[in-house]
């Protein structure tokens, strides 16, 4: 139980605490990237602050962190839902990091990062719905909603089990929850677009 379970999901939200918009900052300009533009610590405020190559590079990053959650599950031998809860646990490590007083980012790239590996076809079609929706609206928090969202809908209508459907949306609650300013700006008609900087 130990080993499957318990040791697999810390070690999950100690790399998921790893942020690598904080370390990019601090390494690049020497600030702290949640003092600046939107606060948070992610790809996207990173683009906005420091440019496109470090946002990108940050994506990225985010990406493998969690992508390395789920191989951490694999590691222990770990069922395919032992996997997901790794993922959840980096997603959980990302937005409330232990190395920084549980202030971090959104989880989004770490969420495609963990989806991606395991649902790779799920993914690819919320991917897909992401960007097309970033394209039309310019608004990258929309098309982020868009693709956790749909991932468990997606999973639903390709008949996986129940338990990762409800895994999935727990996976697209917490994005829901990091994303709740966002959403009473999308509203309100006061989300900034992607080109936007502060």
């Amino acid at each position: 139980m130990l080993l499957t379970w318990v040791l697999p999901t810390i070690l999950s939200y100690f790399i998921g605490s790893i942020s690598f918009s904080y370390l990019v900052a601090r390494y690049l300009k020497g600030i702290d990237i949640r003092s600046h533009g939107s606060g948070n610590a992610g790809a996207t405020n990173t683009l906005r602050v420091l440019g496109k190559v470090p946002g990108i590079a940050v994506f990225f990053l985010d990406v493998f962190k969690g992508m390395g959650a789920v191989g951490i599950g694999a590691l222990f031998n770990s069922s395919e839902v032992g996997l997901v809860v790794c993922g959840i646990a980096a997603i959980v490590g990302h937005n409330w990091p232990i190395f920084l007083r549980f202030r971090g980012g959104k989880g989004v790239a770490t969420t495609v990062g963990v989806t991606a590996l395991l649902f790779f076809y799920a993914a690819l079609i919320s991917g897909i719905l992401a960007i097309l929706f970033i394209i039309l609206t310019r608004y990258v928090s929309l098309g982020s909603l868009i693709y956790t969202i749909s991932i468990p809908v997606i999973l639903l209508l390709m008949n996986q089990s129940s338990s990762i459907i409800w895994l999935t949306t727990v996976i697209a609650v917490l994005a829901i929850y990091q994303h709740r300013q966002n959403i009473t700006n999308l509203v309100k008609g006061q989300e900034r677009k992607i080109s936007s900087r502060e």
